[in-house]
């Protein structure tokens, strides 16, 4: 045998010998997440220092809210909507314009966005992760007039509480046409560009809110709505939103 087929052969048995055996059979096992799971006990008591110390940081007391609200509260406004939508233009357009040189318009978030009532009583860190428990972050879009007014006839037509800021009037006649809608006390310029703060869910087309896909430009500010709850909560001794006219529907 010459050495070129021995180095073959040798090169055909290394292949063979190496070769991966076939998998006949897969099995499994379910196993219960339940009280009989029991804890491993070097695992909780290394985690037991952070866990206390986030609990801790979590039950701090910010303010306190003089009543109970909740977003079922009104139809077309609630007191925590705009708590909501107020905290964010509040807290957002110094850093945006601190950035920029320029101020946000108004703000939108949506009704779906609230995930739990705000509770008469103190007020802690907890709180704020509770109503937004998702880490949605504050975004400014770019719109044209055309667009809000888009945007306009979208929250005349859901008919639910989406939290607007104060700086929007919409005001419906009472066959759900729009009667008139004002940023800053003037009607909407189509000629003119706002600068509409969000969150990036919204931005990016949740709720079916695709006029934000029209933009001319779009600032990320990385600020977590659920940070901003906390820094607006920290700044007042007592939470007393109100229902006001920034979005109602006349009924003569």
């Amino acid at each position: 045998m010459t050495i070129k087929h021995t180095l073959k052969l040798c090169l055909l048995l290394l292949i063979f010998t190496c070769a991966s055996p076939k998998i006949s059979k897969i099995e499994g096992k379910r196993l219960n997440i339940d009280q009989d799971l029991k804890p491993n006990e070097a695992v909780d008591a290394f985690i037991k220092p952070y866990r206390e110390h986030v609990n801790k940081d979590m039950e701090n007391v910010i303010s306190y809210a003089s009543q109970t609200y909740t977003k079922r509260d009104g139809q077309y406004n609630t007191a925590i909507g705009n708590l909501m939508a107020d905290a964010v233009f509040s807290e957002s357009n110094p850093v945006f314009n601190k950035r920029t040189g320029k101020d946000i318009d108004f703000v939108l978030l949506n009704h779906g966005g609230i995930r739990s009532i705000l509770s008469q009583g103190n007020v802690t860190t907890r709180t704020a992760y509770e109503i937004m428990p998702f880490e949605n972050s504050v975004v400014v879009a770019e719109l044209k007039g055309e667009q809000v007014n888009e945007m306009m006839q979208y929250l005349s037509k859901a008919k639910r509480a989406h939290p607007v800021s104060k700086q929007l009037q919409l005001t419906l006649g009472k066959d759900g046409n729009i009667i008139s809608a004002t940023i800053h006390g003037e009607p909407i310029d189509t000629s003119k560009t706002y600068n509409v703060a969000t969150n990036d869910y919204l931005y990016n087309g949740g709720d079916g809110m695709v006029f934000f896909s029209k933009n001319e430009g779009l600032h990320v500010l990385n600020y977590k709505i659920r940070d901003v709850l906390i820094d607006n909560f920290k700044k007042k001794d007592t939470l007393n939103p109100k229902q006001d006219n920034r979005f109602i529907q006349l009924n003569d």
